[in-house]
């Protein structure tokens, strides 16, 4: 299994498909280094040599993009800024809720989570 950049890629995947593993590298940017790199588009990850890892790493780190651990604190300070300013969306986040506007009163039970019962007790019978 090729590891690029600290992630292990799947062997019998494609190399443009393999390398959206990494987080931060779409199809267009697998496509784009692999333009850039001179490697076979069809060829399968676990034909990759040092050669081919080296030349897509070097790639990588010369373009500037954020990617894995940069990409994720990023967004997570992202996150924690909009909570800071107790903006709205950003209390949504904290919430747990839908940010992007949808209806809550009815859907949104994937952002949500599992429906809790509210306000039903059961009653004692005395004789």
């Amino acid at each position: 299994m090729p590891r690029i950049l600290g992630v292990d890629i799947p062997d019998k995947k494609k190399v443009p498909y393999a390398l959206r593993y990494i987080q931060g590298i779409g199809l267009a940017r697998a496509e784009m280094i692999l333009e850039a790199t001179g490697i076979d588009p069809d060829m399968r990850a676990h034909n990759l040599n040092e050669e081919h890892i080296n030349r897509i790493t070097s790639f990588i780190n010369s373009a500037g993009w954020k990617i894995e651990g940069d990409l994720r604190r990023e967004i997570v300070a992202n996150l924690k800024r909009l909570q800071a300013i107790k903006c709205y969306r950003g209390i949504r986040h904290y919430r747990g809720l839908p940010v992007r506007g949808q209806r809550t009163s009815t859907n949104a039970r994937t952002r949500k989570g599992a429906r809790k019962t509210v306000g039903v007790a059961k009653k004692e019978v005395t004789k």
